[in-house]
């Protein structure tokens, strides 16, 4: 996608509902923001999945609100067009609301238009409304919320009983009703997700939530397939980069190592002329010891 795209906004994305299906992506970096915004990302956000995929946590409890700061900045530097989503930390919307509104005003700081808050309990209603209430456009998310997998028992699907399913639709009616501009349905069941999608007048994203939703996401790595680990069902790999990158590094160390690279004339540089080669061969280091010029082969 090479023409210029209008910047997408919250409200633009809240008025796709019905429209047009939304498509977003995680990037944690200007190169992927760069990537994913020039191949037309509605939303790019910037995950706290980061803490997995690039900085090698087992889960996304350990990486913190610099950190995610850190890489929201450099997604600002690289994209253009869509809308970027600062994923708000464990802990950085659970201890006050004060709090919480300070660090979600970092992410503005930081150049991100909305954030995205995990869960919908009535203190969680709370923290997102008074965020809300800053001016900051909130992102929803329920059903399998990973900063909750301790208290969940694993990533496990969420919503697969009438009851709990039935707690999953009061949290997205009430994250409407609060004023979030999208939510975020992970691991729930498709019938759910469609109940959901048809319920609620914002959009949804889902992962693993079935095709009945007004958009999707997925991790940047999990499409271009940049880990060989175990890939989710709900993930569909568009390319296996990871194999790519390591025949490229392969076959670079193997021409590093016979000599052939760099190339004598492709990848070097030569002095101005054979004069001012022969003037350096004719000269004196500081040392006093003359460098003289090669014989022929």
């Amino acid at each position: 996608m090479s023409e210029q795209r209008k910047k997408v906004t919250a409200p633009a994305i809240r008025a796709m509902k019905g429209k047009s299906r939304i498509g977003m992506l995680t990037a944690y970096d200007y190169p992927s923001a760069k990537v994913a915004d020039l191949a037309g990302a509605d939303i790019i956000l910037v995950g706290d999945s980061l803490a997995m995929v690039v900085l090698g946590y087992p889960d996304t409890l350990s990486v913190t609100v610099e950190d995610m700061l850190h890489h929201t900045r450099a997604v600002v530097r690289g994209t253009k067009s869509a809308l970027i989503v600062g994923d708000m930390p464990y802990l950085s919307y659970h201890v006050s609301i004060e709090e919480s509104v300070r660090n979600a005003g970092q992410f503005m700081q930081a150049g991100a238009h909305a954030v995205k808050v995990e869960g919908a309990k009535k203190s969680r209603l709370d923290t997102i409304a008074a965020i809300l209430d800053a001016e900051v456009p909130v992102m929803g998310h329920i059903g399998l919320t990973p900063q909750s997998v301790n208290a969940m028992g694993g990533f496990k699907l969420q919503g697969k009983n009438a009851d709990d399913a039935r707690r999953l639709i009061d949290e997205a009616v009430a994250l409407e009703r609060i004023g979030c501009f999208s939510i975020v349905l992970e691991g729930v069941p498709t019938e759910l997700a469609a109940i959901i999608t048809e319920q609620i007048t914002i959009p949804t994203i889902g992962i693993g939530a079935g095709p009945s939703c007004d958009g999707q996401v997925l991790v940047f790595h999990d499409v271009l397939g940049i880990y060989d680990g175990h890939t989710p069902k709900f993930v569909r790999q568009y390319a296996h980069i990871a194999q790519d990158m390591q025949t490229a590094l392969e076959t670079f160390l193997s021409d590093v190592r016979e000599g052939r690279f760099p190339d004598e004339v492709k990848e070097s540089f030569h002095m101005a002329s054979d004069e001012e080669l022969k003037r350096l061969y004719a000269s004196r280091d500081d040392g006093g010891v003359v460098v003289e010029m090669p014989k022929a082969q």
